[in-house]
């Protein structure tokens, strides 16, 4: 049982991680585009307390991955001011893209990594089965990390390559789900700019969004399964 608990620690510990990469991501597009106040409010590095929140790192994710099979989070949000940027039609869009964009640029790297490490096609299949068996199965948290957790004891490179794997998983899933086009996730950010949207339908979608991506979820949350696992499973074959 050990071993399984370890493996969740790291599971999750990356799940961390990302989430607060892509909002760093954030602040540093901004300031890219000429805004610090990022910077200036020392939001601009990885140092987990300055960025944990405890509903959005740890509970929500928590909550949504064992209920169904997938989950997302937030961080505390970098501060910026979209007042600042220079390009004020497409700077606020591209703000909020660099937090998805640095999640499949994390993705990517680590595909291309995970191809690089020297076991074979036959466990590489065999540690991402077990993978998925340990991430979506229903059977017991024994039961289903007990599997993996024996797979990659083989040798050194599996247990790297499992790492590999959870780091596209959860960045996948945090660059998708944060596309969507819903108030607070990025993707509505992104569709404000195309849209050229006027500032009070915008306060209007930003007051309401967040009850209707909670309906989407409950409602869609097979549909929304499927579309992060095609995204999901492309990845894991660019590893093979």
């Amino acid at each position: 049982m050990l071993n399984e608990i370890v493996l969740n620690i790291f599971f999750f510990a990356i799940l961390l991680y990302s989430i607060i990469i892509h909002e760093v991501a954030h602040g540093y597009v901004a300031l890219w585009l000429g805004d610090t106040t990022a910077k200036y409010a020392g939001r601009l590095d990885l140092n987990p307390m300055k960025h944990i929140d405890p509903v959005g790192s740890v509970l929500v994710p928590l909550i949504m991955y064992y209920s169904f099979g997938f989950a997302f989070g937030w961080a505390k949000p970098v501060p910026y001011n979209p007042y600042n940027l220079r390009d004020q039609k497409w700077g606020p869009a591209l703000v909020a893209l660099g937090g998805p964009a640095s999640n499949i640029s994390i993705a990517l790297i680590a595909a291309f990594i995970a191809k690089l490490i020297p076991i074979t096609i036959l466990a590489k299949e065999d540690i991402i089965g077990a993978f998925k068996i340990a991430v979506y199965s229903n059977a017991s948290f024994a039961d289903r990390w007990a599997n993996i957790a024996d797979v990659i004891a083989q040798s050194f490179g599996n247990i790297f390559f499992f790492l590999m794997i959870a780091i596209i998983f959860w960045n996948i899933i945090l660059a998708f789900f944060n596309l969507i086009p819903i108030p607070p996730l990025d993707g509505s950010k992104i569709l404000y700019s195309i849209l050229d949207l006027k500032i009070e339908t915008v306060a209007m979608l930003e007051q309401f969004g967040f009850i209707a991506l909670l309906a989407i979820v409950l409602l869609f949350g097979g549909f929304l399964g499927m579309f992060i696992s095609f995204f999901i499973n492309l990845f894991f074959s660019m590893t093979i």
